[in-house]
């Protein structure tokens, strides 16, 4: 005489065999959320970086109209903008002014024909915080181009 087998056991014992498959189902699906998590995070900071680089040459554009074109001007300019844009330094920042020939220190002397400034940020990169993304991604070039005012920047508090 054969026995029917007791359904009780065997949903049980079933259930036991598919308790491993929940966890593998869960890791799958674990892996590829957060790896999605994470790029979301990286892209964000990368539309961050190239925020900062444009506003860096937009500041230093706007300091560099009003300020002297003094070296020790030129250098706090920079140093303005790379407290905007950590990671920069002073040789990827260009701050040219034109026409070059006719701009002097004195901005007082009739001869001093500055018409505009150009700040330009080259040659930035972006690191990813991924471990297996560690290269370095090039930032593209931000350039800002204003007309040249004139403000003494003796005691003025908008030079630094």
């Amino acid at each position: 005489m054969r026995t029917q087998p007791n359904r009780s056991t065997s949903s049980q014992g079933m259930r036991h065999r598919q308790g491993g498959a929940a966890i593998v189902e869960f890791a799958l699906v674990a892996i590829i959320f957060l790896t999605l998590l994470i790029g979301v995070m990286e892209f964000g900071r990368w539309l961050f970086t190239l925020n900062a680089a444009g506003e860096a040459t937009r500041l230093g554009a706007r300091l560099a109209v009003v300020c002297s074109n003094s070296s020790a001007d030129v250098t706090k300019i920079k140093d303005r903008m790379r407290f905007i844009l950590g990671g920069v330094t002073n040789d990827q920042i260009s701050i040219d002014y034109k026409p070059s020939n006719g701009c002097t220190t004195d901005w007082s002397a009739e001869t001093n024909r500055c018409e505009s400034v150009t700040v330009q940020l080259t040659g930035a990169t972006f690191t990813p915080l991924i471990p297996f993304m560690g290269v370095a991604v090039a930032v593209p070039p931000f350039a800002t181009t204003l007309q040249r005012e004139y403000m003494n920047s003796a005691g003025n508090p908008v030079c630094p």
